[in-house]
C-alpha cells in the first residue's frame, strides 16, 4: 500500500477592493449577472462571468425550475453558452459570486461538483488552466490557479 497526498493552494483576498483591477471588473459582471438569477424555490442567486482569450466577457446566471433538477448553475449556463457562441476561444478566468435571499453569504462558495465537472471539461479540452475567483455576497475572494486545483482527481475522456 501506497499513501498519496493530494494538496490544494488558494489565495484569499481579504475583499474585492484587493483584487487587481481586471479581476474586480470581471467580479463585478458576475455580480451584476447574480442580480438576475432566477432562483424562487432555492432563494440562492449566483452568477458567473468568464473572461475569453478574444477579450469577450460571457455572463450566466442560475435558472430554476419547479421540475427540479432541470434547472441550471450559472456557471454551466456561461460555460455552454461560451462553447457555442465561441468554440474556438479559451477560457482564461472564471468569476463566481453567490448570495442567499435569506441571509448574509459572506463566506466564498466554491462552484459546486457539476459545475466542476463542467469547468474541467473546458481545462482539459484548451490544454490551459483557468483561474477561478469565487465569492459569497461580500467579504473574502478565493483564487485557484485552475479547476485542476479544486477537482484534482478529474474525470476525463481518456477513460471512456
Amino acid at each position: 500500500m501506497k499513501e498519496v497526498k493530494i494538496e490544494t493552494v488558494l489565495e484569499v483576498y481579504s475583499n474585492l477592493q484587493e483584487l487587481p483591477d481586471d479581476i474586480q471588473k470581471l467580479m463585478q459582471a458576475a455580480i451584476n449577472a447574480r442580480n438576475n438569477a432566477y432562483s424562487p424555490y432555492s432563494n440562492f442567486n449566483v452568477g458567473a462571468a468568464i473572461l475569453l482569450d478574444n477579450n469577450e466577457t460571457i455572463i450566466g446566471s442560475n435558472q430554476e425550475n419547479a421540475s427540479y433538477p432541470s434547472g441550471l448553475c450559472a456557471e454551466r449556463t456561461a460555460i455552454y453558452y461560451a462553447g457555442a457562441k465561441f468554440s474556438n476561444a479559451k477560457m482564461l478566468k472564471i468569476a463566481i459570486s453567490a448570495s442567499s435571499q435569506n441571509q448574509l453569504t459572506t463566506q466564498p462558495i466554491p462552484p459546486c461538483g457539476a459545475c466542476r465537472q463542467a469547468i474541467a471539461e473546458y481545462e482539459i479540452k484548451q490544454s490551459l488552466p483557468i483561474e477561478i475567483y469565487f465569492m459569497g455576497a461580500e467579504g473574502k475572494v478565493v483564487k485557484s490557479k485552475s479547476l485542476a486545483n479544486l477537482l484534482p482527481l478529474v474525470f476525463e475522456s481518456s477513460v471512456l
